[in-house]
């Protein structure tokens, strides 16, 4: 097994591997290159250009793992609600009131929209280095429902959690839930090492609520999917949320937890590795930062996580606690990398 394979199996003796949400992105100079050539639904829909975007940063800055470049959004166009980048993600429609959940088409066989991203997987499984662990990855049914019905993940989302009372939810999950296993047995089908479910909009609901509305949600889907790849582990990433939450995903078929910043990565994997392979947590933010400001605050974060017991270290993928942002400089990430391989050498 390779370096994260072994992580996520915790028979990791060795270094961390590292790998980063949005590793393929704008700050990137090769991803700027393929953006001025295609759109960014082509980016994604494209299975040579989506495994050149993918490739970019393995190649550039030696990540150990690479993550399929696609989008959270395309099982709602699977759906019927249409998608398109203005420059953002824009849908021909929203689930403003009950009225409009009869024009949803879900279902098993609608995950055939999303076909492009097996050929992708294939491409880039091909390409990619045996040593590299590969990532596929799908949103999670909160996340997927507040882009259908506010559009975004930003604000306070109170349409979106109008809907969960409202019939809105319940309607939604009845066409979202088998398409959903079936995109995410897509991926799995292509030899992928974990299936990550993103969801990215959690925190915004309280634990409490997470777990009367979204954890039966989870637990079907992850159910389903576990009865298909029994031995395939799953991440589930979410933003914004903490202990509260994460005790509630004991109850999922899940085997690692991606956090966000806002908990010490050490706090984190003191309480919770001998539960979950755990991925994050540096802020996105840091990355901004003057270079021996950032190396001064990464080598303070490892040198913590280093002294930690090694039974703790056997399953932990070093990341950020969310996506690398546009803008950020490509000299930081590379010394994120550099510090961490020398650290942890």
């Amino acid at each position: 097994m390779n370096l994260f394979q072994k992580t996520l199996a915790k028979q990791n003796t060795q270094r961390p591997p590292v790998w980063f949400m949005r590793q393929a992105g704008r700050y990137h100079t090769h991803y700027q290159g393929l953006r001025k050539q295609y759109g960014f639904i082509d980016l994604c829909k494209i299975p040579e250009v989506a495994c050149e975007v993918t490739m970019g940063p393995i190649r550039d800055f030696g990540f150990d793992a690479a993550i399929l470049f696609s989008d959270l959004l395309f099982p709602l166009e699977a759906m019927g609600m249409g998608l398109k980048y203005e420059p953002g993600p824009a849908l021909d429609w929203y689930l403003k009131s009950a009225r409009d959940l009869s024009k949803l088409k879900g279902g098993k066989a609608r995950a055939s929209h999303m076909d492009f991203q097996a050929e992708a997987l294939h491409l880039i499984k091909r390409e990619l280095s045996p040593e590299k662990g590969l990532i596929g990855f799908v949103g999670g049914p909160w996340t997927l429902f507040c882009y259908a019905v506010d559009g975004s993940h930003k604000g306070e989302l109170k349409d979106s959690k109008a809907g969960l009372t409202d019939g809105r939810w319940e309607g939604f999950l009845e066409q979202f839930e088998e398409l959903i296993v079936e995109n995410m047995c897509i991926q799995a089908r292509c030899g992928i090492d974990t299936l990550a479910m993103m969801d990215t909009c959690a925190g915004d609901l309280s634990a409490s609520e997470y777990a009367r509305y979204v954890i039966p949600s989870l637990k079907r889907i992850l159910n389903s999917f576990s009865q298909y790849f029994p031995k395939l582990p799953v991440t589930l990433y979410t933003k914004g949320t903490s202990f509260e939450h994460w005790g509630l995903f004991d109850a999922l078929p899940v085997s690692a937890l991606g956090v966000d910043w806002r908990t010490p990565i050490d706090r984190v994997l003191s309480q919770l590795s001998d539960r979950f392979v755990i991925q994050g947590n540096v802020d996105p933010e840091w990355l901004f930062l003057e270079p021996k400001t950032l190396e001064a605050r990464l080598r303070e974060v490892f040198a913590t996580v280093k002294a930690l017991p090694k039974a703790q270290l056997q399953g932990w993928i070093c990341g950020l606690g969310h996506g690398v942002l546009p803008g950020t400089p490509e000299d930081n990430v590379r010394l994120f990398l550099k510090l961490q391989k020398e650290i942890f050498a």
